[in-house]
């Protein structure tokens, strides 16, 4: 669902050869798989949970067998806490925003990217982080700490790719603001920065992913905020967060996606 079925509609719009889902709702996974299926597509559903290295493999086994190593991963899955830090439970919240965040895009391209590696064929990897894995965050303290892992990691990873000589695999790090999708219902956007259209993200990170681009952040003031908190003495760019731009804040009145929403 989310953004995850956008990517996945880009894909078969492409004419992708085989379109493969991994997720954890069944029903929300089928009905996709049915959706896409009926446009014509070839499509491989599995449910799987990605923050399981040996669940990841023996799926990836699975897609390889059936439809080939892929041209195109893109690592979607995340989740989100909205408390202070010392309300997290330690296995529920903490572990599992980890294990889903970090642990699983690791897992993912680890399965799939030494054959991609092999085949010599063009190939991306789309890892989407966010803005707080750049800029600290109150009441979001572990998923902070998720993306900025992710971030370090991902930009890692491009480097390696390109000093071992295998140019072909390109990885894009999305770095976005707040997106619509219900993740972050309650959230308030900073100043200056409004709430991101699912679709509109997705176009600009499938045309950033496809140009083998390293980094897309958007919108633009999530590159200015990331400036300024480098340049800035940290009370002034705390003052600057808190007071004018009320980055600091806009997690105060976060919700959450619902269940089954």
């Amino acid at each position: 669902m989310g953004m995850g079925r956008l990517y996945a509609e880009r894909a078969v719009a492409e004419r992708a050869a085989a379109v493969v889902l991994w997720d954890m709702d069944a029903a929300a996974l089928e009905a996709t798989r049915a959706e896409l299926s009926a446009r014509g597509a070839r499509v491989l559903a599995q449910v799987i949970d990605v923050s399981s290295a040996q669940a990841v493999a023996e799926a990836a086994l699975r897609v390889q067998a059936e439809v080939g190593t892929p041209d195109v991963v893109i690592n979607n899955a995340g989740v989100v806490r909205g408390k202070p830090f010392w309300e997290h439970d330690p296995l529920t919240d903490t572990e599992f925003v980890i294990r889903v965040n970090v642990l699983g895009p690791m897992h993912v391209t680890r399965a799939f990217l030494p054959a991609m590696i092999a085949a010599g064929n063009e190939a991306r990897i789309l890892n989407v982080a966010s803005a707080s894995g750049l800029l600290s965050v109150p009441r979001m303290t572990v998923y902070t700490g998720s993306k900025w892992a992710l971030i370090g990691w991902s930009d890692s990873l491009r480097l390696e790719l390109k000093r071992a000589g295998h140019g072909h695999v390109r990885v894009t790090t999305l770095i976005p603001g707040y997106i619509k999708t219900g993740m972050f219902a309650g959230a308030r956007a900073p100043l200056m920065t409004p709430l991101l259209e699912p679709a509109h993200v997705v176009d600009r990170a499938w045309a950033a992913m496809k140009a083998g681009r390293p980094r897309l952040m958007m919108p633009w003031t999530v590159a200015l905020s990331g400036a300024l908190r480098g340049l800035l003495p940290l009370p002034l760019w705390d003052w600057l967060a808190g007071r004018v731009f009320k980055v600091y804040s806009s997690m105060d009145a976060f919700t959450g996606r619902k269940p089954g929403s």
